[in-house]
């Protein structure tokens, strides 16, 4: 079976997956593919550059995520230009991942990390959308302590984003991740056993998965 595991900047989604991954699922991180996939030599950092100008490179030749970043956060244009350039290359590369996984056994579990799931439309394509919730005054809390951004810049980064209650109605299953960092291990744990049960719930003879069998469910 595979998850689509999204969530909004700051709402611990990439704590999730950690958690997910002590457990035993099998994690397909799209931010670790996204740097991959524009690596030196490749055809993405081609495009980019081609794209954008040489200003976004190092000396190194490696790009300058940070300062294309800022960039793109302020320019939606640009940013929706750099996103039609790095996300096919990354789901083609998660699929390839996934698939390798769960083509033998439906009932495994492959996590697909993806920031941006139901942006990009990937949402259609994975068997469960998981969405790790957290409300806005908790992102920009989270988002001031963690990145040390004042509250304009914070909201800015919010804003980028789809809003939750967007993401809330194209999500199978919801986890109400509001509260404090402890409570993840135990919001982890019963997210696992929901997916293993409705793994094998859902798996056919074929080695695809059943999607019948997904109800919307909310953990909290």
């Amino acid at each position: 079976m595979i998850v689509g595991l999204t969530g909004g900047i700051a709402s611990g989604k990439s704590s999730m997956s950690t958690a997910l991954v002590q457990l035993g699922a099998f994690l397909v991180d799209a931010d670790v593919i996204a740097r991959e996939v524009v690596q030196p030599g490749t055809r993405g950092l081609r495009a980019v550059v081609e794209a954008f100008g040489e200003e976004y490179l190092q000396a190194d030749g490696q790009l300058n995520r940070e300062r294309l970043g800022q960039y793109i956060f302020q320019h939606k244009t640009a940013r929706l230009q750099l996103n039609g350039i790095v996300h096919p290359l990354v789901r083609e590369e998660m699929w390839r991942q996934a698939h390798h996984y769960v083509k033998q056994d439906a009932s495994r579990i492959a996590i697909l990390d993806v920031p941006l799931l139901i942006e990009g439309g990937t949402h259609r394509l994975v068997d469960v959308t998981v969405l790790v919730f957290a409300p806005q005054h908790a992102q920009l809390s989270r988002l001031m302590k963690r990145n040390g951004f004042d509250e304009e810049e914070a909201q800015r980064r919010i804003a980028a984003q789809l809003s939750m209650e967007e993401k809330r109605a194209q999500s199978d299953v919801i986890v109400d991740n509001s509260g404090n960092e402890s409570e993840v291990t135990r919001l982890a744990c019963e997210l696992y056993e929901y997916l293993k049960n409705l793994a094998r719930d859902g798996a056919r003879s074929d080695g695809t998965f059943d999607r019948s069998v997904v109800r919307p469910f909310v953990i909290q």
